[in-house]
């Protein structure tokens, strides 16, 4: 995938205004560097000046490891992919990492039982949880919804809003706007979106089409997800319209 300088450095502009990396943070690198999270792990520190710790390969796996490097290293910032962040509680209490102010999930669909048990297990401790939407083809994430505690409605929680300079289609198969609360599939349009798929001039064609909402000449990545959009305009992710 061809993602332009532009893209990601909105995307890092972007989570540096929302979440604020100051000189007391520490960000865990934990995130193997073939999967598009580990562009900011990496890159968001390093552009604030602040520090980067960097797990121990395939130590994304361990949760004793990990909350033993939390402790030590004084983690304040990290991801997890949901089903990760579930094996993570199943041996770690959040409460016991008391440097942690943000958690970040994405790249599966976030279940509100695993919010509700998020917020329980860091007890008195006041930890963000995060909810982060997006396909490498718009520069990781394009969508965000805080998940505080007593929130979580429905099956998974919110994906959110857009991040900047991104605009978010909920669309019929005749590309028409879907009314509020009805299914849809999603396309994506905006600064982040990369170029197409390196020597898939077919493949780029079919996934990023003309956007008849935009600026002429503007583009729109067709994503495969449904959802349905909320009256506050955030979106609900309900599956694959191939599932």
């Amino acid at each position: 995938v061809m993602v332009e300088h532009r893209a990601i450095v909105n995307r890092l502009e972007w989570m540096q205004h929302a979440y604020g990396l100051g000189s007391t943070d520490r960000v865990l690198q934990k995130t193997p560097t073939g999967f598009d999270v580990s562009v900011w792990e990496l890159f968001w520190p390093l552009a604030q000046g602040t520090p980067l710790v960097i797990a121990r390969p395939e130590g994304h796996k361990d949760p004793e490891y990990l909350a033993e490097l939390i402790r030590e290293q004084r983690v304040t910032v990290l991801h997890f992919v949901p089903s990760m962040l579930r094996a993570f509680l199943d041996g770690v209490d959040a409460a016991t990492c008391p440097s942690l102010r943000v958690v970040v999930c994405s790249g599966e669909a976030l279940p509100a039982d695993l919010v509700t048990r998020f917020h329980a297990s860091a007890g008195d401790r006041a930890i963000a949880l995060e909810n982060l939407y997006g396909p490498t083809e718009a520069a990781v994430d394009v969508t965000a919804a805080s998940c505080p505690p007593g929130e979580a409605k429905g099956a998974s929680a919110s994906i959110g809003s857009p991040v900047w300079n991104t605009r978010v289609h909920v669309l019929d198969e005749r590309l028409r706007p879907v009314p509020v609360g009805l299914p849809g599939e999603l396309y994506l349009a905006g600064v982040q979106l990369a170029r197409g798929y390196l020597s898939r001039p077919d493949l780029t064609a079919e996934r990023f089409v003309a956007d008849p909402y935009g600026p002429a000449g503007s583009r729109m990545y067709r994503t495969g997800d449904l959802v349905t959009r909320r009256h506050d305009g955030a979106l609900d992710y309900l599956g694959r319209t191939d599932d």
